[in-house]
C-alpha cells in the first residue's frame, strides 16, 4: 500500500475508534449542537495558537476545554435553555476566530486546512499523537461507559445511584475537546460533527443495546473512512468530504433496512 495511503487510512480509523462510541453519546444525549459549538470553538483555538505560538492541537484542546467549562458554569448560573447558550457560545467562537485569522491572514498557517481538513497530509506524528489520545479517550470512555450511559438514561436516577454526575459531564464534555482536538487537521471543523453523529445515528437503526450500537457506530465509521478514502483516490475527490458523504450513503441505507430500535435510545 502507497504510504501517502496508509498513513491516511491509519489516521482515519484512529478517529473512527473514538467518534463511534462518543457519538453514541452525543446522540442519546441529544447533544449534536454542543459537538459543533465545540468545533466551531476549534478555529478559535487555531487563530489562538497563532497569537501565542502554542501548537495549533493543544490551543484547539484548551479553546474547546474552555468552552465545555464556560457551558457548565453558565448553565448553573442561566435561565437560558442549553441551545440558547450553546448557540451563543458557538457563534461567537466561530465569529471571533474568523476575526482573529482575518488579522493573521499574512500568516504562513493554511487555516483552511482546520476548516475542510487534509487526511492525506497528515505525518506519522499526527497518526502517533491521534494513536496515543485515541487510547486515552477510549480507556476513559470504556471506564466509566455505564456511569455515562446511565446519566444519558436520567440524571436524576444516576444521582441516586451514587454517580458523581457533575463530575462525569465535565469528563464527557472534556473528551470530546480532545476527539475534537485530535481530529480537527484530519477531518476539518466543518465535517467533525458529521463523524460524531452520522455513525452513531446509523446504528441506532441497527443495533439492539447501547454496547452493540457502540460498537457498530465504530464499525459504520470506519466504513465511511475506508469507503471516503477509496473514492477521492478514484475519482479525485476531496477526501474529508468524501467520507462524509460515504456515512451519510451508510445512514440511508440503514434507514431503508430497518427502523430505529428503542432498546438503542437510553434516553
Amino acid at each position: 500500500m502507497d504510504e501517502l495511503l496508509l498513513k491516511a487510512v491509519l489516521a482515519g480509523s484512529l478517529i473512527a475508534l473514538f467518534t463511534g462510541p462518543l457519538g453514541c453519546l452525543v446522540v442519546w444525549r441529544r447533544l449534536a449542537f454542543f459537538g459543533d459549538a465545540l468545533a466551531h470553538s476549534a478555529l478559535l483555538g487555531v487563530a489562538l495558537s497563532l497569537v501565542t505560538e502554542l501548537p495549533p492541537g493543544l490551543a484547539v484542546a484548551l479553546t474547546a476545554a474552555s468552552l465545555a467549562i464556560l457551558l457548565l458554569y453558565l448553565r448553573s448560573r442561566s435561565k437560558l435553555a442549553d441551545d440558547t447558550l450553546l448557540g451563543i457560545l458557538s457563534h461567537s467562537a466561530l465569529a471571533l476566530g474568523l476575526v482573529t485569522l482575518t488579522l493573521f491572514e499574512s500568516s504562513s498557517v493554511n487555516w483552511m486546512v482546520y476548516l475542510f481538513g487534509d487526511i492525506l497530509a497528515v505525518g506519522w506524528g499526527d497518526v502517533l499523537t491521534a494513536s496515543l489520545l485515541g487510547l486515552l479517550v477510549v480507556g476513559l470512555l470504556a471506564w466509566f461507559w455505564q456511569s455515562l450511559v446511565l446519566i444519558s438514561i436520567d440524571r436524576d436516577l444516576a444521582r441516586v445511584d451514587g454517580v458523581a454526575v457533575d463530575r462525569l459531564e465535565l469528563l464527557f464534555m472534556l473528551l470530546l475537546a480532545v476527539a475534537i482536538a485530535v481530529a480537527i487537521k484530519i477531518i476539518g471543523v466543518l465535517l467533525i460533527t458529521a463523524m460524531l453523529v452520522i455513525p452513531a445515528a446509523t446504528a441506532r437503526y441497527l443495533a439492539h443495546s447501547p454496547g452493540q450500537m457502540a460498537r457498530m457506530a465504530t464499525a459504520i465509521g470506519l466504513a465511511a473512512v475506508w469507503g471516503g478514502i477509496g473514492a477521492a483516490f478514484q475519482w479525485d475527490l476531496p477526501t474529508g468530504p468524501a467520507i462524509v458523504v460515504t456515512a451519510l450513503l451508510l445512514f440511508l441505507l440503514a434507514t431503508l433496512v430497518r427502523r430505529p430500535t428503542p432498546r438503542t435510545t437510553p434516553t
